[in-house]
């Protein structure tokens, strides 16, 4: 259909845009509260106020309180980039190049969604689905870096070095509460925390050189 100046009105994509556009400001309004008051103490009805909208459109958008956390957990990685770390992984054989990309999207993650990391964790202390989502998550991490260390050559690991304890290495320097302690209590910028970890991981993983 045209109007009076023969423009074409793309009125049921509009109303598409309009329904996403919902769908963020419900979701946005949910991280604010979320982190600043908890999880248990938030409510549909807290949601809806502040996204200015209706109760049953927070039901609609997202079934429920839950919901809107599976929505926003899922958008983390994609704000963190993790088709660009997959990408940068499997453009080199490089060890040291593959950690620095695996330190790289730990910074973005952490940077753009530590918060939510941070209320599913404290979430699953009373939410057994929240903390089997954290933990698939967590699970999932160790999976890839295994599949990463795995791949290099045999010498590469430092001497005594195996696949399992390098795994656990690079989650005892890299995880949410050191990124935080170096961001909020000492002050660090994300590129000197994301600098630090690419040459902590090489220093305590890889052999020395020749």
């Amino acid at each position: 259909m045209e109007n009076e100046t023969g423009r074409r009105r793309y009125t049921s994509l509009r109303r598409v845009s309009q329904a996403q556009q919902t769908r963020a400001e419900i979701a946005e309004a949910a991280r604010r509260l979320f982190v600043s008051q908890g999880w248990a103490a938030t409510t549909v009805r807290d949601v809806a106020r502040e996204a200015g909208v209706a109760v049953p459109t927070v039901y609609a958008a997202y079934q429920n309180k839950a919901g809107l956390v599976w929505a926003l957990a899922d958008a983390a990685d994609l704000a963190a980039g993790l088709p660009q770390q997959l990408d940068e992984l499997e453009a080199t054989d490089d060890p040291r190049r593959q950690l620095a990309a695996m330190a790289a999207y730990d910074r973005r993650l952490f940077e753009r969604a530590g918060d939510l990391i941070a209320l599913i964790r404290d979430a699953g202390r009373t939410e057994p689905d929240f903390a089997d989502f954290y933990l698939k998550g967590r699970r999932q991490v160790g999976e890839l870096r295994t599949e990463v260390f795995a791949s290099w050559p045999d010498g590469t690991l430092r001497p005594g070095l195996d696949v399992p304890t390098a795994v656990d290495i690079y989650a005892a320097l890299c995880n949410l509460d050191v990124f935080a302690t170096l961001r909020v209590e000492r002050s660090w910028s994300p590129d000197r925390i994301e600098q630090w970890w690419g040459e902590a991981l090489a220093r305590e993983l890889l052999a020395p050189a020749g």
